[in-house]
């Protein structure tokens, strides 16, 4: 199911160029599963200067932005309950816990990575984060995702399709994913506590 919805969204939006990326970025961010990054990369492979890669990377962060805040406003107005209905109560607590003890870093985290920004954003909203600082981290952060992917594969992508090939290469990722894996887990596993017991904290 999810592997349909994908491919229709994908299908749709390279249609559409940077109109398409611009849906996509926004309605990923409040409220569809599929991922801005499956246009951004190989619009930035096909893309033919460097206008073109400025406009893909700018399109993608702002227009991602913009549909957090669609996001915010669902968990503002919807509230906890609705957002446990929405997603499983753990990654719910979980992302509660993340903001109400990192703050900005939190929404930052939530941009880089492959947290569901969309979560994060109804987690802000329900917990009435601070609006301009709920927009700030989550630019820097999608600044910095979209903006590797799209010098990455922008100006080095024949470069970098070829090192996907070599097996050394992905025996380097081997290594450096289980170092960094056993930290990380730790670290999201100690996400589990009740998010009250760290507001009371800071």
């Amino acid at each position: 199911m999810l592997g349909q919805i994908t491919e229709s969204v994908v299908g749709w939006g390279s249609g559409f160029g940077l109109v398409g990326l611009a849906v996509v970025s926004a309605t990923e961010a409040a409220l569809q599963p599929v991922p801005p990054d499956l246009l951004v990369l190989p619009m930035s492979l096909e893309a033919n200067s460097k206008l073109e890669l400025l406009a893909i990377f700018l399109v993608a962060t702002l227009f991602s932005v913009v549909g957090s805040l669609g996001g915010y406003a669902i968990g503002l107005y919807a509230g906890r309950p609705a957002i446990e209905k929405l997603a499983k109560p753990s990654l719910s607590r979980k992302l509660d816990v993340l903001i109400s003890r990192y703050g900005n870093a939190g929404v930052f985290i939530a941009a880089v990575s492959p947290i569901p920004y969309k979560l994060l954003a109804w987690t802000a909203g329900a917990g009435r984060m601070d609006v301009r600082t709920f927009v700030s981290a989550g630019l820097i952060g999608r600044g910095i995702r979209f903006g590797m992917e799209v010098l990455v594969v922008g100006y080095w992508g024949e470069e970098f399709m070829k090192m996907l090939e070599e097996p050394l290469f992905w025996i380097i990722v081997g290594v450096f994913s289980v170092a960094a894996f056993i930290p990380l887990n730790a670290w999201w596993g100690d996400l589990d506590g009740p998010a009250d017991e760290h507001r009371q904290q800071n």
